[in-house]
């Protein structure tokens, strides 16, 4: 397994671990974001983080039947776990901001399904997820991102997630921003609002 400080030595070459002040997808402020794409975009690199998680994700789950990813995020790192796994692996996407299945994929009935992430703050896409899980009357085994930056204050997951490293970092409604971030200009990453 790659320990957490080779995981993040290998975050800060890829220019993935962010310093600054960042509104994330939730609506929450930040101090930190995790671009998963600055490290996916060194396959070289992420491909040692995918292997430890693969390996983690195999010990929890004996039977996996598919992989089910969010869009943009979750769509390269659910298809590498699915190739370690030799899992089929599809992904959802925003069709007027709900996920939808396309592109010919779908879920069969009594299926087991483990929903894949990059990165999990609130879990908010992945709980979105499960809706399409439940609807096909499919069988949610559970949740695996990269990265899971989320806080007890902050996760809507009740169930632990896998993740192949957990970072904190804390973050702040917009009512209650610390002196730091308030003089701190804002950046808006992500691709939840992308239009």
């Amino acid at each position: 397994m790659l320990s957490h400080k080779k995981s993040l030595d290998i975050l800060k070459k890829t220019n993935a671990l962010l310093e600054g002040h960042f509104v994330l997808s939730s609506g929450l402020h930040s101090s930190k974001y995790i671009q998963c794409a600055k490290l996916l975009s060194f396959p070289h690199l992420a491909e040692k983080i995918c292997i430890s998680l693969a390996k983690k994700i195999k010990k929890k789950f004996k039977k996996i039947d598919l992989i089910l990813a969010p869009a943009m995020g979750g769509v390269i790192i659910g298809y590498e776990i699915g190739k370690l796994l030799k899992k089929e692996t599809i992904f959802c996407e925003r069709v007027d901001r709900k996920f939808k299945l396309r592109r010919g994929f779908h879920i069969n009935k009594n299926a087991k399904v483990l929903i894949i992430e990059d990165v999990i703050t609130t879990g908010k896409s992945s709980i979105e997820c499960v809706k399409l899980i439940t609807k096909s009357k499919a069988k949610l085994l559970g949740f695996a991102s990269l990265i899971d930056r989320s806080s007890k204050k902050t996760l809507k997951i009740k169930s632990k997630i896998i993740s192949h490293m957990k970072i904190e970092v804390p973050v702040f409604k917009s009512n209650n921003l610390p002196e730091y971030l308030k003089s701190t200009p804002i950046t808006i990453p992500g691709s939840r609002y992308i239009k």
